[in-house]
């Protein structure tokens, strides 16, 4: 897929909610904004188990917050190459339409849990709680950074 970020959000329309989504080995991380795109917040963490669950889901939340589009965080490689987690993150968007129809952008979303760690680690989130949230946190800063860019582009 070599449309930019920008062709692929094109499809999202200039307003409506968004998820944003850190698809990893165990779990998704969700976040949605506000139908002006102004703040992203984080929703939920789905314990992954097997697509179709996984997507209708996604459907479920989807639906109960009229999304949009989504925004799909990819993995990429510090040397931004892409290795099996953004493949991963690539298959499960090329399935997703069988269950939630709705326009797909990824985001590079290089260093987004890191960062995240640092900032609830900063917090004095205990790890635990970290453990439990830093999905939900991610796909909250993938989302964001994702917004402000597209805030970006319409001015």
């Amino acid at each position: 897929m070599a449309e930019t970020f920008e062709q692929q959000a094109a499809a999202f329309g200039a307003t409506g909610a968004l998820f944003g989504l850190d698809i990893g080995e165990k779990t998704i991380g969700v976040a949605v904004c506000d139908p002006a795109r102004m703040v992203a917040t984080p929703v939920d963490t789905i314990r992954r188990k097997k697509f179709t669950p996984d997507a209708e889901k996604l459907k479920d939340l989807a639906q109960a917050r009229n999304i949009v589009g989504l925004v799909i965080g990819l993995p990429r490689n510090m040397d931004g190459s892409e290795g099996p987690s953004a493949q991963r993150a690539r298959a499960f968007a090329r399935n997703l339409p069988r269950i939630l129809d709705l326009p797909a952008a990824f985001w590079d979303e290089r260093l987004s849990t890191a960062a995240m760690e640092r900032e609830l680690i900063a917090l004095d989130t205990s790890r635990a709680r970290r453990a439990e949230k830093i999905d939900e946190a991610a796909a909250t800063f993938i989302l964001q950074g994702a917004i402000d860019r597209l805030r970006g582009l319409a001015t």
